[in-house]
């Protein structure tokens, strides 16, 4: 009897990114050691859990390659994901979820970044591909499709900044204000932001170049770049209005300019 239910026991793993707390449960006590390790920094109470997914771990054989298209859409209030190495169902009323995948703490990623971006896209905030760092209190974005320099300019930043990532940025609206908020989606670095948040006081469009000098950017422009960097995968006609409107009115709120850098640690002379 009790080994009967040693192995049916849940398994919780609580994981805050952006203030937003979602726990994982699994009967698979190694996987939630593996899930603990992929988030360590990024873990939370299961006390405090906004939302709950039950993990159902199956056979490779069962699933396609991870790179898949993903599918997304919304059928009688759920949430439908489904990519090569998962399936999901996420219900936003009742605040629960399901996820049919490999062993794999990748999928579970993709799941948080998709269920994040649906949260933020009703509140006014975004994911975007963009590195993000703290120095002197303030937060800065830096964003660019890929080579464009954000594991660079991560890497150039002084000791007394605070990197939050090297990848993919939580932007988060209060009001007036955004706050940038640190997420484990790391890039080439291979390591996690710092779980901390501040003020977003600028957004920097990288570009290479001979010298360090940061340029002003049109109206038109910067909302064209921001979007094209904002992470969102639901084809919903409201989401993706939202998310527009989101983004004209981060543009209208927060500065964007143009920063065109050499690969020096003195750009970061200029990052005010």
């Amino acid at each position: 009897m009790s080994a009967a239910l040693t192995l049916t026991a849940k398994h919780t793993v609580s994981v805050e990114i952006g203030g937003a707390t979602i726990a994982l449960h699994t009967v698979d006590p190694s996987f939630q050691r593996a899930i603990e390790n992929r988030y360590a920094g990024f873990l939370g109470s299961s006390a405090d859990s906004h939302f709950v997914f039950d993990i159902d771990l199956c056979d490779p054989s069962e699933s396609g390659p991870a790179d898949d298209e993903l599918h997304l859409q919304m059928e009688k209030g759920e949430w439908l994901l489904q990519r090569g190495n998962f399936r999901a169902r996420w219900n936003p009323e009742s605040r629960r979820g399901w996820i049919h995948q490999t062993y794999s703490s990748y999928a579970v990623d993709c799941v948080l970044r998709i269920v994040h971006t649906l949260l933020l896209a009703s509140q006014g905030g975004f994911l975007v591909h963009a590195a993000s760092a703290i120095r002197g209190g303030k937060a800065f974005l830096f964003a660019g499709v890929s080579g464009a320099g954000k594991t660079t300019i991560s890497r150039l930043a002084p000791p007394d900044a605070t990197l939050l990532t090297d990848e993919i940025s939580y932007v988060r609206r209060e009001g007036n204000q955004y706050l940038a908020c640190g997420t484990p989606f790391a890039g080439e670095l291979g390591r996690a932001g710092e779980n901390v948040s501040a003020p977003l006081c600028g957004v920097f469009l990288l570009e290479k170049g001979l010298q360090n000098r940061v340029e002003p950017v049109g109206a038109a422009e910067a909302i064209q770049r921001l979007l094209r960097n904002i992470l969102f995968f639901a084809e919903d006609p409201e989401l993706v209005q939202l998310v527009f409107q989101s983004a004209c009115e981060f543009a209208s709120l927060v500065p964007i300019r143009r920063l065109v850098f050499v690969p020096d640690p003195a750009v970061w002379e200029i990052i005010r």
